[in-house]
C-alpha cells in the first residue's frame, strides 16, 4: 500500500492469528455510539469525474439501491474500543503480532523499539509495542486522546468489535451512500470544492510537503477528535480524511462492471479488504483518495496509525 495507505502486514503465524480472531465474547453488548438511520434509497455509485486511479476500479458509475440501514455518526473512538476490550479481554492482532505501522512524524517510542521502515514507503516505521492502546508506540496512550478514532485495528479486529456490539462493518455501497450525504455525483461529502466558502478546511488531510512537513493548516498532524469538522447532509462526521475506514467487502477493481444493482455485498474473492475515506496523510498532489468515490484496500490482518472503522446494521424487515 503506497501514499496515504499503510503497508501490508507480514502474515501472522496461523496460531497467532487464530488466537486473536477467536478471543471475544458478549455478543449484543451495547457500544458507546450515536447512530444515523438512513431510509432505503438509490444513488449513483462511483467516480463521476473519472479522476481516480483507474487501477482502483472507481468506474463505471452505476445505480445502486439499498435497504434502510443505520450507520455510526462517527468512527469508533478509543473510549468505545476500550469498553469492548474491558468487557471481552480481546487482544488485537497488533498486540499478538507485537508490532505495527506508525507514521514517522508521530512515533512515540524508544529507538530500540523502532524496528525499521516499510519497503517502498519510508515514511512508515515498524514499531514494537504499537497497538490500539498505544497508537503511536509504547510511549503513547489512548487515554490521552479518548475521543479520537481508534486506530491500529485490523479488519479482523473490527469484525470482532462488531460481533460484540451486534453490528456489522458497512458494505462499500452503504459506506458511499452514507458518505455522500444526499448529494448526487459530488466529489466530497460537502460538495465539489475542497475548501469551504471562506477558505476553511472541512476535513483532516495533509497540508505542506509530504512526508517531511505538515503545516497543520487544518489543525492536526495526526488524528483529530471525532466531530472536529462539520457533518455531511446525513449528520455523519469525518467521512473524508482523518482515518481510513474498513468496509466489509473484498476488494476487486473490476467489481463495478457487473455488481448487483440492489444491496451489493462485494465480490466473493479479492486482494485485501476495502478501505474508504482517506486519512490525515492524504494530499491532493499525490493521493486524492479522500473523495467519496475513492477506494483502497489492505490485507485483513494489517493495521496502522491511520486506519479505523465505523459500524452499520441493516434495518429489520417490517
Amino acid at each position: 500500500m503506497g501514499c496515504c495507505g499503510s503497508p501490508e502486514r507480514a502474515h501472522l503465524p496461523a496460531s497467532a492469528s487464530e488466537r486473536s480472531a477467536a478471543v471475544f465474547s458478549s455478543p449484543g453488548s451495547t457500544a458507546i455510539r450515536d447512530q444515523v438511520h438512513l431510509a432505503a434509497g438509490s444513488f449513483h455509485m462511483g467516480d463521476s469525474f473519472d479522476e481516480g486511479n483507474h487501477g482502483d476500479g472507481e468506474t463505471p458509475v452505476h445505480q445502486v439501491t439499498l435497504r434502510a440501514f443505520s450507520i455510526d455518526a462517527t468512527a469508533v473512538t478509543n473510549t468505545s474500543f476500550a469498553r469492548f476490550v474491558e468487557e471481552t479481554g480481546y487482544r488485537t492482532e497488533s498486540e499478538v503480532y507485537g508490532t505495527s505501522a506508525v507514521f514517522h512524524l508521530l512515533v512515540q517510542a524508544d529507538p530500540e523499539d523502532v524496528l525499521g521502515v516499510a519497503a517502498g514507503t519510508p515514511w512508515w516505521r515498524n514499531v514494537r509495542g504499537a497497538d490500539w492502546a498505544h497508537p503511536y508506540g509504547p510511549n503513547s496512550s489512548w487515554k490521552d486522546i479518548p475521543d479520537h478514532p481508534v486506530v491500529q485495528v485490523s479488519w479482523n479486529d473490527a469484525q470482532a468489535y462488531c460481533r460484540w456490539a451486534g453490528r456489522q462493518l458497512p458494505t462499500e455501497a452503504q459506506w458511499e451512500y452514507a458518505a455522500r450525504g444526499g448529494l448526487e455525483g459530488h466529489r466530497y461529502p460537502w460538495g465539489n470544492e475542497l475548501l469551504g466558502a471562506h477558505g476553511e478546511h472541512l476535513c483532516n488531510i495533509w497540508q505542506g510537503e509530504f512526508p517531511r512537513r505538515n503545516s497543520q493548516d487544518d489543525g492536526f498532524v495526526g488524528t483529530a477528535p471525532v466531530r472536529s469538522f462539520p457533518p455531511n447532509g446525513y449528520g455523519l462526521y469525518e467521512m473524508s480524511g482523518n482515518v481510513w475506514e474498513w468496509c466489509n467487502d473484498w476488494f476487486l477493481p473490476k467489481y463495478y462492471r457487473n455488481s448487483p444493482p440492489s444491496d451489493p455485498a462485494g465480490p466473493t474473492i479479492g486482494k485485501g479488504r476495502v478501505m474508504r475515506g482517506g486519512s490525515y496523510l492524504c494530499h491532493d498532489s499525490y493521493c486524492n483518495r479522500y473523495r467519496v468515490a475513492a477506494r483502497s484496500s489492505n490485507s485483513p490482518d494489517s493495521a496502522s496509525s491511520n486506519c479505523g472503522f465505523r459500524t452499520a446494521q441493516v434495518a429489520p424487515a417490517r
